[in-house]
Formats: structure tokens, sequence, C-alpha cells
């Protein structure tokens, strides 16, 4: 125990050294200047614990944190331009971003040191080059916000969706039930429901994409499709032509906001071949289903 306490302090000393610039030493007691602004006790407060830069006064740690903050969000942002360049395609553009956004993108951006939350940064300049307008400021705003955990949802749930033709959006197909008759008002029969967490979607993933405004928070219904209506869904590079083979069968879904309509545009993820698997097995009886490549 012991010497994980001494390695953690160690890693927090650096730590400190990195942002603050100045190190970290445990303040010798007699020579302790209670007046001193460099000595700080466990809490916080001035006092016999740590001395901080005690040969620099307060106003001098103050710039040189300012300094090094400044640095590390031009690292950030030259970080983010270089990737852009780096998979910007070989295409016409419709014309440039428009000013303001390209200041607040810079603006919002410059604090992500995070290697995968920069290479989203820089796809998100990439597309509004080519096409701009692509993403909106609201859009920025939720991925300068958002954690490692909260891409990492997001990243799962983009194996799952599929772009709706008819909706405009992209949805997470959850299931299906055939709307009972005026006979039987009590139950929904023939009710089929997708487990996504097998899928590697959970729950929490789910709870965690509405929280964050990537998903609606409930769940949508189509309208009543009749025997041969078809729907058409885009999954990453495969088509799929759902038709009905019976009457008043409906369909369940979670619909994507704008917003994460214009962040799953990040993210190219293949098609989860689980949930495949299991949206053919579920949906076979009661639907046709063709898949195009």
């Amino acid at each position: 125990m012991a010497v994980r306490n001494a390695q953690a302090k160690l890693c927090l000393a650096h730590l400190i050294e990195e942002k603050l610039g100045f190190s970290i030493t445990k303040a010798d007691s007699l020579r302790l200047n209670i007046n001193s602004d460099t000595n700080y006790n466990s809490d916080g407060r001035k006092g016999a614990g740590f001395t901080l830069g005690q040969d620099a006064s307060l106003l001098r740690r103050a710039i040189k944190r300012k300094q090094l903050m400044k640095v590390q969000r031009q690292k950030n942002i030259e970080a983010i331009m270089c990737e852009a360049m780096r998979v910007c395609p070989e295409v016409t553009s419709q014309g440039l971003p428009d000013a303001d956004w390209v200041d607040r993108f810079i603006h919002l951006a410059e604090d992500t040191s995070n290697s995968h939350m920069q290479s989203l940064w820089a796809k998100i300049l990439v597309g509004e080059t080519i096409s701009p307008g692509t993403f909106s400021i609201k859009s920025l705003q939720t991925l300068k916000q958002m954690t490692q955990k909260e891409a990492d949802a997001l990243h799962r749930a983009s194996g799952l969706c599929a772009y709706s033709e008819k909706d405009d959006s992209h949805i997470i197909i959850l299931g299906f039930y055939k709307r009972p008759s005026f006979f039987d008002l009590l139950r929904k029969g023939n009710r089929e429901t997708i487990n996504l967490s097998k899928a590697g979607l959970s729950f929490p993933n789910i709870l965690t994409l509405m929280d964050i405004n990537l998903i609606y928070r409930q769940e949508i219904e189509s309208a009543e499709l009749k025997s041969d209506q078809s729907y058409t869904f885009r999954f990453h590079r495969q088509k799929l032509l759902l038709s009905a083979k019976h009457n008043d069968l409906v369909m369940s879904y979670y619909k994507f906001t704008q917003t994460g309509d214009e962040l799953k545009k990040l993210l190219s993820v293949p098609l989860n071949k689980s949930y495949k698997t299991a949206l053919q097995q579920g949906f076979e009886t009661e639907f046709q289903l063709n898949w195009t490549d």
C-alpha cells in the first residue's frame, strides 16, 4: 500500500508541475514563513504542508500557468488542423465555412488534448469545409462537453443505427408488434424486441446518449404497415429493404436528434454482426428482408 501511495504522489507531483510550471515540495517547518503565499496545507488553505515554487511570487506563478495553458491550447488546435489536412479527401468544396463558425470552432476545440476526440474535431472541420452548414454550433458545444465514455456510447450506437429515408434521420430499430384486433384490445400480439445489449449497446449507454441529447428519450412507433409496404434503411455500406408480409404491423425505434445526426456523420462504423443476425431472426416471420451492398 505504501508503494502505491508513493507512486500516486509522484504522479500527482508530476501533474502539478506540468500544469502549473513549478515543482511542489514539502514545506520545511523549521524555515516556514507563515506569511508566505507559497505554503498550503492539505485542504488548500495557507499553512504548513506543501510549498509550490517558493522562489517565485504568486503573480509570477499565475503568469506561468496562463502561458502553459496558451501553449497547450495552441498545441491542441495545431494537432486538430494537421489531422484535418491528413484526412481531407480530394473533392470539390461547396464554399468556405462561415468566418464566425470557424472562430467558434477554434474556441471550442482548443481545450481538447485527447487524440481520439481531436480526430472527431478534425472530421467536423473537414465536413464543414466541404459542405458549409453541415455542423451546427450546438453540435460543436455538445462535442466539447462530451466525455470519452459518452463518445464510446455513440460509437457503439453507430454500429446499430440505420439511416431512414422516410424519417431523414438515423434510427435504431428496436422491434415490432402486430396491432391487436378489436376483440383483443388488452394485449399487443406478436411483439418482437431486439436485445441491444447483446449487440454491445447497453441500457446505460442508451441513457447516456439521451442525457446528452443525441437520442430522443421516448421510443417512436411507425404508422401501421400494410402487406407489401416497404421501408428502406442504410446501415453503413449495406442497404436493407424491409417489406411487411401482413397488415397492421408497427415498428418501434429510437430516433437520433439533429445533433445526434450531425455527430453520427463523424463515425464510419460497420453494421454490428450480432445486431444484424438478431434483426434478421426477429423480423423474418413477419417481414421480408432483402440486404444489398
